[in-house]
C-alpha cells in the first residue's frame, strides 16, 4: 500500500479500498470505484461487492443509518451486497439491508432503499424497477443505429485535440450519441 497514498485519503477524511478491504470489505475483481465514492467505513466488513462492479462519482454505500439514535439510542445496521456486473449511477445511495442482483443498472441520483432483482434496470428515489436489464440495452442498441458514434479518439484517454470537440459537440446538440 502506498504510504503516501493512504495518508491523502485520510486527510480529506476517506478510506482507500485497499485499507477498507483490510478491515473486512470484500470486493470481487474489476472493482471501478470513481471520484467521491462512500463505502461505509464504520461498517464496511458489512459491505460485499461481486464482480465487474463500477461505482459513479460520488456513490454512498451505507450500512448503518442513525435516524434511529436520537429517539431509540440504538442505530439501524444491514448488510450491503451488490452482485456481479452492476453499475451504480452517479450520486446514488444504497442503503443498510439491500441486496443487488447480478446485471443490474442503477439510474443516476437513486436512492436505492430495498433489494433489486437480477436482470434489472432500477432508477428514482426510492428506486423502483422499470425494466428488464435486456430491454434496456436493446433500447439502447436500437438508438444507438441513428445516434453519432464515436471511438476512443473522442476521450480524454486520447487526448481528444479540440477541433474533435468542437465537432461532438457539434453534432450532439439536442441527441445522445455514444463512444468508445
Amino acid at each position: 500500500m502506498n504510504v503516501l497514498k493512504e495518508w491523502i485519503y485520510r486527510l480529506r477524511g476517506e478510506y482507500t479500498t485497499e485499507k477498507l478491504i483490510s478491515m473486512g470489505m470484500k470486493v470481487g475483481k474489476n472493482f471501478g470505484r470513481l471520484n467521491g465514492v462512500i463505502l461505509d467505513p464504520s461498517h464496511c466488513w458489512l459491505i460485499e461487492i461481486g464482480d465487474d462492479v463500477t461505482l459513479a462519482p460520488r456513490v454512498h454505500i451505507l450500512c448503518h443509518d442513525a435516524s434511529t439514535k436520537t429517539f431509540m439510542n440504538y442505530t439501524k445496521i444491514g448488510n450491503v451486497t451488490i452482485g456481479n456486473r452492476v453499475f451504480i449511477g452517479a450520486e446514488s445511495v444504497i442503503l443498510p439491508g439491500v441486496t443487488i442482483g447480478d446485471d443490474v443498472v442503477i439510474g443516476a441520483n437513486s436512492t436505492v432503499t430495498h433489494d433489486i432483482p437480477t436482470n434489472s434496470v432500477a432508477v428514482g428515489s426510492p428506486a423502483r424497477v422499470i425494466c428488464t436489464l435486456e430491454e434496456y440495452i436493446q433500447k439502447e442498441k436500437e438508438r444507438m443505429k441513428s445516434a453519432p458514434v464515436y471511438d476512443e479518439s473522442y476521450t480524454l484517454r486520447k487526448d481528444i485535440p479540440m477541433e474533435f470537440r468542437l465537432k461532438q459537440k457539434e453534432e450532439l446538440d439536442g441527441k445522445i450519441g455514444y463512444v468508445d
